[in-house]
């Protein structure tokens, strides 16, 4: 089975997802299951993993109701406030969904690059392996050091990187990222998602062989035991098709055996989410 490990959906609110600026247009716009069920069956997909774009409860009910609805989302990916006094009572209530899989703050948009490691939200962090829910990093490359801290402090919770730990590939400047992914990567605790790569490069100039160097740096970090697929869509539309998406990694991996590759296009993801 084919996962896309990383998508997401949302109904257009302007108020709520400003950070959908003008320059963003192509995605002020609603994006649904109806809108994607399509392309992933064009692109040979079986399933997906959706993923909060918004940080309430709110957002992760209505990933869940969507998962519901149409079976192809195989996992969902929500938002709880880690730093909740009663969050041992929210975990309890949303471990009864058997399609929520785990859990992701937006460390990126908060003020302190050590937010990972804030004592309340580290204390959130030890108690989801209890209930099986993994925990997604969406960090940059700075924050590396500090999600380094992180997954060594928790042995027993399950971690995985989103979008390579957004390398700079505007300014093919890896010198501080490779670094730091290639520490990370000694924790057997933690995955990394090959995704959002597009959205990271020069939307209107970017070329495959951009990404030649970071791929080669995750694979020979990771392994192909811990890595996965993602599209990053519809996020990923500012740069590329959905097929231009997968294209990329496609042919970057051409090369590998098909055992490695089921594993890339599902089999990692299909294990890490317990989907």
């Amino acid at each position: 089975m084919r996962i896309d490990s990383h998508q997401h959906f949302w109904k257009f609110d302007p108020v709520r997802d400003s950070w959908i600026n003008d320059d963003m247009k192509v995605l002020q716009q609603d994006f649904l299951p109806s809108d994607l069920h399509s392309l992933l069956k064009e692109n040979q997909i079986d399933g997906c993993v959706a993923v909060q774009a918004d940080q309430s409860e709110e957002e992760t009910y209505f990933l869940l109701e969507l998962a519901e609805a149409n079976d192809w989302i195989k996992g969902v990916v929500g938002w709880i406030d880690l730093r909740a006094e009663n969050l041992e009572e929210r975990l309890t209530l949303f471990f009864k969904f058997k399609k929520l899989k785990g859990f992701r703050h937006i460390v990126q948009a908060e003020a302190e690059d050590d937010f990972l490691l804030r004592d309340d939200f580290c204390s959130g962090i030890s108690k989801l392996s209890k209930y099986n829910f993994t925990y997604d990093l969406l960090v940059v490359p700075k924050h590396l050091q500090y999600a380094i801290e992180i997954v060594k402090r928790f042995p027993e919770q399950s971690f995985v990187i989103d979008h390579l730990a957004k390398p700079d590939f505007k300014q093919a400047d890896f010198s501080h990222w490779k670094k730091g992914i290639r520490e990370i990567a000694n924790y057997p605790n933690v995955h990394c998602k090959v995704s959002g790569l597009v959205t990271e490069a020069d939307w209107a100039n970017w070329t495959a062989s951009d990404f030649t160097h970071c791929l080669d740096v995750v694979t020979e970090a990771f392994g192909m035991d811990r890595l996965m697929f993602g599209s990053d869509w519809p996020v990923s539309l500012l740069a590329a098709s959905y097929e231009e998406c997968c294209g990329i990694v496609t042919n970057y991996y051409s090369k590998f055996q098909k055992e490695e590759l089921e594993k890339f296009w599902g089999g990692n993801a299909i294990e890490f989410y317990n989907l």
